[in-house]
């Protein structure tokens, strides 16, 4: 695989050359057969594409957070790539870096869409052993809204333990003040598992993250218990949705 990059206090910045296009597709009931066939199509045009410095093929969980059912409605492509001047829209930007092969792909089997084009502004861990994070440790202070990706790999050991208390902690997701949008992504069902979601302002995320008594739960034993062999938390500065 190509190059890759749980919220604490100390998190890192990130090299602002860096940009991340997270894109959610919807297919018709009828042509998901030709959703599974992409995720194996897609890893051609993507893996010889030397402009994307990273990306994952996904499928999504249903309720929009981590699921344990899967949505074979909806799929995910994300991918990190260096920015190197001026940005044009998202949506002709995705077309000319994803290729013409995906693209005209969505349109054969009407797909719909939904783009979110993100800044890193901080975070840590890693992602099958890569990472953006670089510089010293500093704490990123953002106004406006905010993307947030945490992603892990869980142990087979605690693979229980996590599901089991996973459905409590996402529930809340969208009882919280500020909360936006959220989808659950992940490469290995059960196993590989991320949640992305945009909130209104970094302060009302951290609200969610500290304050909710299950979630704030599930981050004191994901740690005690060591459920993840590998995490990934990341912030993002929302560019463009379309």
């Amino acid at each position: 695989m190509k190059d890759s990059v749980e919220a604490n206090d100390a998190e890192t910045d990130l090299k602002a050359s860096f940009r991340t296009i997270l894109i959610v597709s919807q297919y018709p009931t009828l042509l998901i057969p030709f959703a599974f066939l992409s995720m194996a199509l897609f890893h051609f045009p993507l893996w010889f594409n030397g402009k994307i410095s990273f990306y994952k093929l996904m499928g999504c969980g249903k309720n929009g957070t981590f699921d344990i059912r899967p949505d074979f409605h909806q799929w995910a492509i994300m991918v990190f790539y260096r920015q190197e001047g001026t940005t044009p829209p998202i949506k002709t930007w995705t077309n000319q870096l994803l290729g013409t092969f995906i693209s005209f792909w969505w349109r054969l089997f009407r797909v719909r869409n939904q783009y979110f084009h993100l800044e890193p502004i901080a975070g840590h861990g890693t992602w099958d052993g890569k990472t953006f994070i670089q510089g010293t440790p500093n704490q990123v202070a953002h106004e406006g809204k905010i993307g947030v990706l945490t992603r892990a790999t869980i142990r087979l050991s605690r693979l229980i333990s996590f599901w089991k208390a996973v459905p409590a902690a996402a529930d809340q997701f969208e009882q919280n003040p500020g909360f936006i949008y959220s989808v659950g992504i992940g490469e290995i069902p059960f196993i590989k598992q991320a949640t992305f979601s945009i909130w209104e302002n970094e302060e009302q995320m951290k609200a969610f993250a500290y304050k909710r008594n299950n979630h704030k739960d599930v981050i004191r034993r994901t740690r005690e218990e060591g459920w993840y062999s590998e995490e990934m938390f990341l912030r993002f500065k929302i560019l463009e949705t379309s």
